[in-house]
């Protein structure tokens, strides 16, 4: 039996043109939601600009989620750290840890947004750089029972310690990778799990066979181990019923999504945009190079385990959250994964198949126990003539439909 994780990772990508206010509501529902389903991990990323990615802090969010939710995990997906001073980041962990009663996962990145690197001032070619600078020092903060001081090129602290630890006696560290090698390398370096993000890409799927060596081989270097279970598979799914039902709730969003956001936005108009709904569909979950799935829980299950096996294996499947359709639909989306593809890809429902195919070959058991209850029957005088009554009614009692006089002995029936 497997032991497959679920979660979600809201980035967000929401299209401009909703209430600010009612949107960041709905997303602390979706967690609420999803936490209530059995998803085990949450995850929420910090972005400043584009004006379709609206969470600048993703531990205001997830404290906010901590107080809505009972036992879901809740990771910062991630914090861009390069932005922050690596003191001030582990003072909100640690903050967050305690508010969530130690359900905090510590996800970091260098910064997804090319725009928010420019706001502030920083040339993007020091970003992964002062990131794995910044995980070591947050890493020492957290472990570290003396003060220190440090000298960095872009932060100082001097006889830094916290005066509060984590409540977690050991929380996971997670980086985010795309398609380069340097979030495997960065992962295998301070032994952190990964949140593979450009495997919602075409070129992610296709680095996607080697990345687990990298973060190995940087493991290996450094004295450190990875686990396989801590590499997170992010994919994208919109999940109906029907395949049609499905490409009719998700086709527009989706569109919209692609020519407005991937091409428009981050692109500058530069990429394929799609002029109908159902071309967009038709490209992006059933073509050859597709990036998503588009259809029933068994399309889903079936591109799990392809992802399994193109792998090499992983531990925990995140769903990218988007507005491909309405709400309600995409919460039944989700709904239907749990309901359905969770069970089926973890093997929790291999037993009750095997018990059904068990009564069903096996029926002399049953056939017994038929033959005792009608000797029952045929010792009673008024229970056999109200079996006999149900069977000149239609409804047989006795097996075979054979008719029995009342008073008559079993032996002479036989005869």
């Amino acid at each position: 039996m497997n032991n497959m994780r679920f979660g979600a990772f809201l980035a967000p990508h929401h299209p401009i043109g909703e209430h600010p206010t009612l949107q960041l509501q709905s997303d602390l529902e979706f967690v609420e939601h999803i936490d209530r389903l059995g998803y085990e991990e949450f995850w929420c990323g910090e972005h400043h600009s584009t004006g379709w990615e609206v969470i600048a802090s993703p531990e205001i969010f997830l404290a906010a989620a901590a107080e809505r939710t009972n036992r879901i995990k809740l990771g910062t997906g991630v914090v861009s750290l390069p932005y922050h001073h690596p003191f001030m980041v582990a003072q909100r962990i640690v903050q967050l840890d305690h508010q969530s009663h130690g359900r905090v996962m510590f996800g970091s990145g260098p910064g997804a947004l090319a725009s928010d690197a420019h706001t502030l001032g920083l040339d993007p070619m020091l970003l992964r750089d002062r990131q794995d600078e910044a995980i070591g020092i947050i890493r020492r903060l957290f472990e570290d029972d003396e003060r220190f001081s440090y000298d960095g090129e872009w932060f100082t602290l001097r006889d830094a310690k916290l005066q509060l630890k984590p409540l977690q006696k050991d929380m996971e560290f997670a980086v985010a990778s795309i398609v380069s090698p340097s979030g495997m390398t960065l992962a295998g370096k301070h032994g952190a799990g990964v949140l593979s993000i450009g495997s919602v890409s075409q070129e992610g799927i296709r680095a996607l066979p080697t990345q687990w060596s990298f973060a190995e081989e940087s493991a290996a270097k450094h004295g450190n181990t990875v686990d396989r279970k801590n590499w997170r598979i992010v994919l994208n799914w919109h999940i109906a019923e029907t395949r049609k039902e499905a490409r009719e709730q998700a086709g527009r969003g989706l569109m919209r999504h692609n020519n407005q956001y991937t091409v428009g936005t981050l692109a500058a108009g530069a990429g394929v945009t799609f002029d109908t709904p159902d071309e967009a569909v038709d490209t992006v979950a059933f073509s050859d190079s597709s990036t998503a799935v588009i259809g029933t829980p068994d399309d889903l299950v079936e591109r799990i385990r392809q992802m399994e096996e193109l792998t090499g294996g992983f531990g925990c499947v995140i769903g990218f959250v988007h507005d491909w359709a309405n709400r309600e639909n995409t919460l039944r989306s989700w709904d239907l994964v749990a309901r359905y593809v969770i069970p089926e890809v973890n093997g929790w429902l291999d037993d009750y198949r095997e018990s059904n195919k068990f009564v069903i070959a096996n029926r002399s058991t049953w056939n017994r126990a038929s033959e005792a209850i009608e000797t029952k029957i045929r010792e009673n005088e008024r229970a056999l003539a109200a079996a006999i009554e149900d069977e000149s009614l239609g409804r047989p009692v006795l097996r075979g439909g054979r008719r029995l006089t009342p008073g008559v002995a079993d032996t002479q029936q036989e005869s």
